[in-house]
This record gives structure tokens, C-alpha cells and sequence, in this order.
């Protein structure tokens, strides 16, 4: 499937470059707290999604609507609206890891990247852009909470998904995996200090491949650069 370069940069930037985690450092208090287990990120990460697309879209459609000078209030309103449906479907459907994840369904309202995708980007372009700008970044925050919860799971209980069918439901049930059988566990990685720890291992092998890539790119801008270019 093509897709235009503008819309690659999206993805790059959401997913990767401009990640809501690992590059700008945002909505770390649900982070840390949910990520205990994989399957907890798993849940805040997809609810988090469908807000992102959702206000992104909303604000997009509205966009010629709203006058600039009240704009960030109704962007609020319109995030709150959002996450409240979001609340009510998941403790409807997903009661039990509604239960899980409490107060910090609610509290995405709070989360500065939605505000800050919906003033930056959703209410400067059309509709199509702003859909995948949301889904880039939903799917950038999504990784980051599995990543760092998968990361603490199998540091502390050697487990992987644990209770996925418990709290998304048996088709989820095959992702349940026990990686160190007999595993002591470490109960470190479970409490806040240790996805603190584990968060900045993250972040720097992030960094680090990060400086590799740039590295790469340019001793292979030097290498074109020498060669003559008739060869070329």
C-alpha cells in the first residue's frame, strides 16, 4: 500500500521519533502506575487510542467552528466528553480490567499529548491527516505501555500477559505465556520504583539506537559523497 511522505513522518513521529513516552515525556503518572502486568498496558494503551483518534477527529471537523480564543476550554470539554464514553463502554465490556486500571480512565482528560495533538495538529489540519495522526500516537503510546509492562511483568513474575482473559476476555486467552517456569519473581519491578528503573533502560537503549541510526546515516552521506559520480 502507498503512502504519501507526509504521512509516513506521522508515523515516524508517533510511533517512533516524537513517541508521547520515550521522546516527550508525557502522561508518565498512568505509565508507571498500570504497568505492572502487559495486559494492564495493553488496556490503558488501546483506551487511550480511541480517545486520541476520536478528539483528534472531533476537533478536526470542528475546527473552522471554534473561535481561537476559547478553543483550548472546548478542547477539554470535548476530551472529557470522549473519555467519559470511553469509561462507560470499557466498564460495560471490559468490567473487570475497568476495575484494574480505576481512576486512571478518567484521568486521560488530564493527559497533556491528547490536548496537545488536538492544538497542535487536529485543529490546524483535515480530518483524514488528523485520524492518522491519532492513530500514530495512540499506537506509539500503546507500544510504550506493553513494552515497559511487559519489560516489569517478566522481571517480577516471569509471566507475559498474565490474566489477559481474565480482563480482556478468553479470545485473548493464547497471548497468556509463563516465560521462567518456577520463577521466584522480583518483587522490585512490580512496585513504582522499579518502572521508574526499568523505564529509564528503556529510554536509553532508545537513545542510544537512536545516535546509531544518525551515526549510520551519515557515514553513508560521507561514502556517497566520495564516490565520483560517473560510478554512481
Amino acid at each position: 500500500m502507498f503512502i504519501s511522505e507526509s504521512y509516513r513522518k506521522i508515523m515516524r513521529d508517533g510511533i517512533w521519533d516524537n513517541n508521547i513516552v520515550f521522546s516527550q515525556y508525557l502522561a508518565l503518572c498512568p505509565l508507571l502506575a498500570v504497568t505492572v502486568t502487559a495486559t494492564n498496558g495493553l488496556g490503558m494503551g488501546l483506551a487511550t487510542l480511541a480517545v486520541l483518534i476520536s478528539t483528534n477527529a472531533i476537533v478536526s471537523v470542528t475546527r473552522h467552528l471554534i473561535p481561537s480564543e476559547v478553543r483550548i476550554p472546548i478542547f477539554v470539554l470535548l476530551i472529557a466528553a470522549v473519555v467519559t464514553v470511553v469509561d462507560m463502554l470499557m466498564d460495560a465490556w471490559l468490567h473487570e480490567l475497568h476495575k484494574v486500571l480505576g481512576l486512571f480512565i478518567p484521568l486521560i482528560v488530564t493527559n497533556c499529548a491528547i490536548l496537545g495533538r488536538a492544538e497542535s495538529f487536529a485543529s490546524r489540519q483535515p480530518v483524514a491527516p488528523s485520524l492518522w495522526d491519532g492513530l500514530m500516537m495512540g499506537l506509539g503510546f500503546t507500544m510504550a505501555l506493553v513494552v515497559l509492562g511487559a519489560a516489569r511483568e517478566i522481571a517480577s513474575a516471569g509471566t507475559l500477559f498474565a490474566n489477559a482473559s481474565l480482563l480482556l476476555g478468553d479470545r485473548f486467552k493464547f497471548i497468556e505465556l509463563t516465560l521462567i517456569p518456577d520463577y521466584k519473581g522480583f518483587l522490585l519491578m512490580a512496585l513504582p520504583p522499579g518502572g521508574f528503573i526499568m523505564l529509564a533502560f528503556i529510554i536509553t537503549g532508545k537513545r542510544l539506537l537512536d545516535r546509531k541510526r544518525v551515526a549510520n546515516k551519515a557515514q553513508a552521506a560521507l561514502l556517497s559523497e566520495a564516490i565520483p559520480e560517473e560510478i554512481r
